[in-house]
């Protein structure tokens, strides 16, 4: 599995919150959602992105930012401007004094805002779900993450901000996918740029021989792999790969084999029709008590807590 598609196999758009928002300022939004990811664009006009630990990011026209959560930020016309509405989980929104805005703002088809002429227009697509399998990729995101036009020329922003406004048959999956593939090219972007600090397994796929290995580990990880089948596939000793891999991953081919069945397990529990024999088998454990000793030893929780947790959620 490659790492960009592990990533969008946890929070994958599954009826994603999309919005136009239209707005003239003054005007400032809070949003204490909890997302685990938001992915915004200007269309015109301008905006700020103020998180909540960090420098304020001005938006212009093909810019792209994303906001990764659960920490609340703002996003204004003016850094200085004191937030008129809130946004929280469930797609709450209110004032201050807990008026509801969500009619009162409705301006049609996914848009909404305070002016219907307002000067500044930004799409805006939440990932509502938080997925397992993409922790690795996610605890290595800033907070905020801006991406100017130029690193980010990409046709999908003007297709999303044609679609994003129509009702039509499907358009819920429509939508859903062209967040995906937006998500995907701003963070082949982001990851490019030497100041991103992409984690040393993502680096570590460009290596000839650890990126071969990384790539085995992920595509099957139900094979019952070992150091010895690893090494002889890309071509080494095993002492030579374990070598490697431990140096250039942060951890030995084995733990990071454990890590990556576990991602996928906890992802894949969420899932009310998957049974815990179903999981353990795609995952490459021999039993469901085999997975369930190596969940709770690992994460601390049983198969079935954590699946309780996730529905409760």
């Amino acid at each position: 599995m490659d790492p960009l598609a592990g990533l969008l196999d946890g929070p994958r758009a599954r009826g994603a919150f999309l919005l136009r928002m239209v707005m003239e300022p003054p005007w400032s939004v809070r949003i204490e959602d909890r997302a685990p990811l938001c992915v915004m664009t200007m269309a015109r006009g301008e905006a700020w992105v103020i998180p909540e630990r960090g420098a304020a990011r001005r938006l212009v026209p093909g810019d792209v930012a994303v906001a990764r959560g659960p920490d609340p930020y703002t996003v204004a016309g003016d850094p200085a401007t004191a937030p008129q509405a809130w946004i929280l989980p469930g797609e709450v929104c209110r004032t201050a004094a807990g008026e509801d805005l969500a009619e009162r703002m409705a301006l049609g088809v996914r848009t909404w805002g305070n002016s219907e002429q307002g000067s500044a227009t930004m799409l805006i697509g939440t990932y509502r779900m938080d997925g397992e399998i993409s922790r690795r990729l996610l605890d290595a995101l800033p907070p905020l993450l801006v991406l100017g036009r130029e690193a980010c020329d990409s046709p999908l922003l003007p297709w999303l901000g044609e679609e994003i406004v129509k009702d039509e048959a499907g358009q819920t999956a429509v939508l859903d996918r062209l967040l995906d593939l937006l998500l995907i090219s701003v963070l082949r972007s982001w990851f490019a740029r030497p100041e991103a600090g992409a984690p040393a397994w993502y680096r570590a796929l460009g290596d000839p021989v650890v990126g071969r290995a990384l790539r085995l580990l992920q595509n099957n990880p139900g094979h019952p792999w070992t150091v010895a089948l690893l090494a002889e596939r890309t071509g080494v000793s095993r002492a030579a790969l374990a070598r490697r891999f431990t140096e250039l991953v942060g951890e030995p081919p084995m733990a990071y084999l454990t890590g990556w069945r576990l991602d996928l397990a906890a992802d894949l529990l969420r899932e009310p029709e998957a049974t815990l024999g179903a999981v353990a088998r795609r995952v490459g454990y021999g039993s469901p008590f085999a997975l369930s000793a190596a969940f709770k030893r690992v994460r601390g929780v049983s198969p079935r807590e954590h699946r309780s947790a996730a529905s409760a959620g």
